[in-house]
């Protein structure tokens, strides 16, 4: 029996129907399981943006400390301009915040337009503003209703108060908080803390929930910590080194490193030039004007290699040829391995042969026949040339990994480079060059290190910039001690070097260090930069350097001063560097504690009449003058001693100040030096002052009331620099001035 058609129709709808159905909830099915499943954390992420504000906490970040307590890098308040998209109400609007806080925070529109647009509670527009721009912000959204979607929340910022101040030590945070270069990028996780949330529900509305829905994360202030780097000892070092650099024109920048050379602490250390933490990205007019020579494409790239040499640490970075300076190492080694003592004797005609190479000595004529001592005060190349044979090339490679000069000091410092060293095994000539540190590299640093084991007794210690870490209340929360690394040599072998490394500036060519009252030992360097020669492969570019250490009967300080590339006729470290480090110690030595003790020489020296030292480079003025005993104060940023006060030819008592003025515009006019014929000490002494003049008093009696001056020099009347020295000699009067009886 056939079924009817009705029923037939029936099954094909229920049919359709189910397959309808089926596909309907299959296509749901798969849209549940792709917005559960694999879209969930999207759809989380935009329900929780829509349901939340999340305002973050910042830690306050540590403060940086010399040894002393000064604060090198500190936090302080700023805020960043915030604002809330959701709760911009129309187009409208928008238009208006966009617009505003373009011109108050000086960002681009399509910036602020591109955070307008998302949809939820919280943009940061700009961090860091300071206090002026947030009252601008905040007057600007309270006069055009825009309290509810621009708001300010607090933030910290990092200030560097000494700016340049050791700026390639410290290093900088940079726009977006990330630490980096010197320590602020070696200790941020000690230095950043911990930041904090502060999580807001909102209702469907977008208000505010009550207060039992809000969820907050406390932060957690980061630590402190305290430098080995005195801001005294830094002070003179970056003085020193700045005007040497404008002096002396220097290429490739200038380095300088103070060490303890009994533990290892770094005193100070500074490149020149430098950079301004505070404002890291800006570089030097100087270099700013090459860069705007390049064509507009290579400007960019030349920006930021100009930017990263500016912030890179010269002093730990860059590997060198250490020139005579790396002879104060040769020398050690040779002592302690036996192979040259106090009585042997070398020859020196100008030159020397080894292989198929001519080793010239920088005295053309040579130095003829010479002691130990006497190759190091002259820095004889082809005596040292004899010494390093006679060591030998195992001994020497033994010496040279010993006192550290094939890997890394380990200083606590990013970017520390290692040196350039022959890896395949020396040759004889290899020995020969680099027996006067030529033909490999070190670093500064490394030097400096090695240099201190051999004159502290013979002790390697490892260098180290940080010796406490304090938490954010003040506490002790880890101290660290010097690192003895090991024994190099003898404690004999090193106090040999110290007294022959005295004699180097006593009466060899480190003289132009000498500080009276005080026994250095240095040596001098002047190295060739055989990877920089010209066409003709001639040597065009030296780096001038000088070591001093004191004081020599108990050796607490060192200092490595190098210049890159000064440009001048004769780049000797003897005439460009050594006056530099005799400044600096002359600052620093005092600056220590260490009292003077001066010889009947150097008081014999000191007596005299001041010398005339115009149209000198400042540095060699300084020399002179303090050879003299007098110390100086310049006026004026120039590089050339244009005046002087007390003018040359007067008399001056050692200790006594002389002012030299680099600059003309700053000379102050000269005085007319005032009659103080027959009047008392008293009045002497208010007229000569009132002048702007000092005094010297010649034949005062304490005891006697009745004194009056009777002569004078310079004479009444003659015209003078302010400040010269007046003396006026004194006598008793016949008849008791007016007024007493």
């Amino acid at each position: 029996m056939s079924k009817s058609p009705s029923a037939v129709i029936k099954r094909r709808i229920l049919a359709a129907m189910f397959v309808i159905a089926f596909i309907g909830y299959g296509i749901l099915l798969v849209r549940l399981f792709q917005l559960q499943i694999l879209e969930s954390e999207k759809f989380q992420q935009e329900a929780q943006e829509t349901q939340f504000r999340v305002s973050e906490l910042s830690a306050e970040r540590g403060v940086i400390y010399d040894t002393n307590g000064n604060k090198l890098a500190m936090s302080s308040t700023a805020w960043n301009i915030c604002i809330s998209p959701a709760e911009i109400k129309n187009d409208t609007q928008k238009e208006l915040v966009i617009s505003g806080l373009s011109e108050i925070l000086g960002v681009k529109e399509d910036y602020v337009r591109e955070k307008c647009e998302r949809k939820n509670y919280y943009q940061v527009i700009k961090a860091k503003v300071e206090k002026a721009a947030v009252e601008e912000v905040t007057t600007f959204a309270a006069a055009n209703g825009l309290s509810k979607c621009i708001y300010v929340e607090e933030n910290v910022s990092r200030k560097y108060p000494y700016e340049n101040f050791a700026s390639t030590v410290i290093g900088f945070l940079n726009a977006e908080n990330v630490a980096s270069y010197g320590l602020e990028a070696y200790y941020d996780e000690i230095l950043s803390g911990t930041s904090g949330k502060l999580i807001s529900a909102r209702d469907s509305w977008g208000q505010a929930m009550p207060f039992e829905y809000d969820e907050l994360y406390s932060s957690e202030d980061g630590n402190s910590i305290v430098t080995t780097i005195d801001e005294g000892i830094q002070y003179f070092v970056e003085k020193h080194l700045e005007l040497a650099v404008k002096e002396h024109s220097v290429r490739e920048r200038g380095a300088c490193i103070a060490m303890d050379v009994k533990t290892g602490k770094i005193l100070a250390m500074a490149t020149k030039g430098d950079f301004d933490p505070n404002l890291y990205t800006e570089l030097p007019e100087s270099v700013i004007e090459e860069i705007e020579k390049l064509p507009e494409d290579e400007r960019g790239d030349a920006t930021l290699s100009a930017q990263y040499d500016m912030w890179r640490n010269k002093a730990i970075s860059d590997p060198y040829e250490p020139g005579s300076v790396f002879k104060i190492i040769t020398l050690a080694a040779a002592l302690d391995a036996n192979t040259a003592t106090l009585g042997d004797h070398y020859s020196c005609i100008g030159y020397a042969n080894v292989a198929d190479r001519k080793i010239s000595c920088w005295q053309s004529h040579g130095h003829g026949d010479q002691t130990l001592a006497d190759a190091v005060q002259n820095s004889c190349n082809p005596a040292f040339f004899q010494i390093g044979l006679n060591l030998g090339i195992n001994n020497f490679e033994y010496y040279f990994e010993a006192f550290g000069l094939t890997e890394k000091t380990g200083i606590d410092l990013p970017g520390e480079a290692t040196s350039i060293y022959y890896t395949d095994g020396m040759t004889e000539i290899n020995l020969a060059s680099s027996s006067f540190g030529q033909t490999f590299k070190v670093t500064p640093i490394q030097l400096i290190t090695a240099v201190s084991a051999a004159v502290n007794g013979g002790n390697l210690y490892k260098p180290y910039l940080v010796q406490k870490v304090l938490s954010s209340d003040g506490s002790i929360v880890e101290e660290y001690e010097p690192t003895l690394v090991r024994q190099v040599i003898s404690e004999q072998t090193s106090r040999t070097v110290v007294d022959i490394l005295e004699t180097v500036v006593s009466d060899g060519s480190g003289r132009t260090a000498a500080v009276p009252g005080y026994r250095i030992g240095g040596k001098t360097g002047t190295s060739e930069k055989l990877d920089k020669v010209s066409a003709e492969g001639e040597v065009e570019n030296y780096v001038s350097s000088f070591l001093a250490v004191a004081p020599i009967e108990d050796p607490q300080i060192v200092i490595l001063l190098l210049l890159d590339e000064a440009q001048m006729e004769n780049p000797y470290g003897s005439v460009v560097a050594a006056p530099v480090v005799g400044a600096m110690l002359a600052d620093i030595l005092p600056y220590m504690g260490i009292e003077p003790n001066y010889t009947e020489a150097e008081l014999e020296a000191m007596t005299g009449k001041v010398k005339d030292v115009t149209e000198n480079l400042v540095h060699d003025a300084m020399t002179t003058l303090r050879l003299q005993g007098y110390s100086v104060t310049i006026i004026g940023e120039g590089t050339t001693v244009v005046a002087q006060s007390p003018e040359a030819g007067s008399k001056l008592s050692a200790g006594g100040t002389i002012t030299l003025y680099t600059d003309e515009s700053l000379i102050p006019r000269e005085v007319e030096v005032p009659d103080v014929a027959g009047l008392s000490v008293t009045e002497v002494n208010n007229k000569i002052i009132g002048a702007g003049l000092k005094l010297k008093l010649i034949g005062v009696s304490e005891s006697a009331t009745d004194q009056v001056a009777y002569m004078q020099t310079p004479a009444a009347g003659e015209m003078v620099m302010p400040g010269t020295i007046i003396e006026v000699s004194f006598t008793v009067s016949e008849e008791p001035p007016e007024g007493e009886g």
